[in-house]
C-alpha cells in the first residue's frame, strides 16, 4: 500500500496513468481532500496545501476534520471462512472478535496513530 503521512494525517497515494501524475487522497476525514503532482516532493507540498485549505474550511464551518469511528463494523464472509476463523480463534483460546482484533492490530501496526 502506498501511503504518506502529512502533519499527522494519512494519505493514500496512487498513480493516474491518464494524466501521468501521482494522486494523494487524505483518509479518515469528514470530507474530501486530494492533491496531484508529477513527483513525490511536489506531491508532499501539494498535500500540505490541500490539508491546510481543508482544515481552514473545517474551522470556518465548525466541523471536526477527522472522521470519528465507532469501533464496530459488519463483515459478510462465506460460511466456510467463518468456520475456519472460529477454529483458529478457538485454537488460540480466544473469541473470534479477540482473535481478529489481534490479527488486524498486527497487520496494521505500521499505520497506527496510537
Amino acid at each position: 500500500m502506498n501511503t504518506m503521512e502529512i502533519d499527522g494525517f494519512h494519505t493514500v497515494i496512487s498513480y493516474d496513468a491518464e494524466i501521468d501524475m501521482f494522486r494523494g487522497e487524505f483518509a479518515g476525514l469528514n470530507g474530501g481532500a486530494d492533491f496531484y503532482a508529477r513527483d513525490v516532493e511536489t506531491l508532499r507540498k501539494e498535500g500540505e496545501t490541500s490539508l491546510r485549505v481543508f482544515l481552514s474550511a473545517c474551522r470556518e464551518r465548525g466541523i471536526e476534520p477527522r472522521k470519528q469511528f465507532s469501533g464496530k463494523f459488519n463483515l459478510r464472509i462465506p460460511p466456510a471462512l467463518h468456520e475456519r476463523i472460529a477454529l483458529q480463534a478457538a485454537a488460540h483460546g480466544k473469541s473470534i472478535n479477540a482473535w481478529l482484533v489481534d490479527l488486524l492490530t498486527q497487520h496494521t501496526a505500521a499505520y497506527s496513530n496510537e
